[in-house]
């Protein structure tokens, strides 16, 4: 076995599942995971776990994330909307629509792919930090980028990708098709929705109240309260108002991060902004901007599910005194992304 490493992080997952992979924990959403999925159908209902694609509006969570812009084709010089076909070619009954998007992947309900964090990390153990992500896949061999900033951004459309996420790309993911046991933790039933970080002793606590029980391969689903704060507030979002609302998972706690280890969830997904409390408290020294994700992207291969909205499903849940439910939720089959948005959908 040939590993792109000489040094891995210590806690890491890094070849555990082989020198060449790129699922990271997902590898544990197998057949039999699928099958304990299907088993929590009892009714048949279908909720539907995303925000629209065009909230929270406006860059209110992002400067760099706008939403997305749809407009129709054209077809022979003719706007693509209500067009009516016999106008091009006579005889014909047809009347077509068709239409483009420009879509910031990480606007709205999203996957973050494996590539979207990485560290600078001594993966040769010679004490020369370099930048890379999941299983030792280097930045700018693996995972690249534009030489400049013209060929990045929205202004540089339309034009050839010059970037890929490559390996560790959000379509790797899709082709999972991410389906297995979803398992709720409804922490706004217990912190109401002040924003607030939830270190690992608040996490078990509400574990325990609940009856919730997190196996190896679930998939962690977090309700917070934040997306239907979002959804409440309408077009007129208020960004202050917005940044106070929505517990998140403590990204400067060890216990937290060594839970999240030992767990062996496969993915960990929440209806607020990161799934962590963002910006994670300052520390002194060296220490990562967004621990959680570094802990899960890069040292275990845990994918991370933001923006989702699952108040519906949470009271659906809590109504019937249930935490566990089949998800299915693939992300777009987009080739060199970094992540995705997509529509998931808990089955009860």
């Amino acid at each position: 076995m040939i590993l792109r490493w000489n040094r891995r992080p210590e806690g890491s997952t890094w070849g555990d599942f082989g020198a060449d992979d790129v699922l990271g924990r997902l590898n544990l959403l197998t057949p039999e995971k699928v099958r304990e999925g299907v088993a929590e159908v009892r009714e048949g209902l279908a909720i539907p776990l995303s925000l629209p694609l065009d909230r929270p509006g406006g860059p209110v969570l992002n400067p760099s994330r706008r939403p997305p812009v749809v407009r129709p084709t054209l077809r022979r010089g003719r706007v693509n909307l209500n067009c009516a076909m016999s106008e091009l070619e006579p005889g014909l009954t047809d009347v077509m629509c068709d239409d483009l998007v420009v879509l910031h992947t990480q606007y709205s309900t999203q996957w973050d792919s494996l590539a979207h964090v990485g560290s600078m990390f001594d993966v040769e153990g010679d004490g020369t930090p370099r930048p890379v992500y999941y299983n030792g896949f280097r930045a700018g061999e693996d995972i690249v980028g534009p030489a400049t900033p013209e060929h990045a951004g929205a202004d540089s459309l339309p034009g050839p990708s010059t970037s890929s996420a490559g390996p560790l790309g959000i379509d790797t993911i899709a082709q999972t098709a991410v389906q297995g046991r979803g398992v709720l933790l409804d922490l706004r039933a217990h912190l109401g929705d002040a924003r607030q970080p939830v270190a690992h002793a608040q996490l078990t606590e509400i574990m325990a109240a609940d009856d919730v029980v997190v196996e190896p391969g679930d998939i962690l689903v977090l309700h917070t309260g934040f997306a239907q704060h979002v959804l409440d507030m309408g077009e007129e979002i208020d960004a202050e108002a917005l940044d106070r609302v929505g517990a998140g998972l403590d990204g400067r706690d060890p216990e937290l991060l060594e839970w999240v280890t030992d767990s062996g969830v496969a993915a960990i997904v929440a209806d607020n902004y990161a799934v962590e409390v963002f910006p994670a408290r300052a520390v002194d020294g060296p220490a990562s901007f967004l621990p959680l994700h570094e802990h899960c992207l890069f040292r275990l291969g845990v994918p991370l599910g933001e923006l989702w909205y699952v108040t519906e499903l949470a009271a659906a849940l809590r109504e019937r005194r249930r935490s566990r439910f089949l998800l299915t939720a693939p992300p777009l089959r987009l080739p060199g992304a970094v992540a995705s948005p997509l529509t998931p959908v808990a089955t009860l």
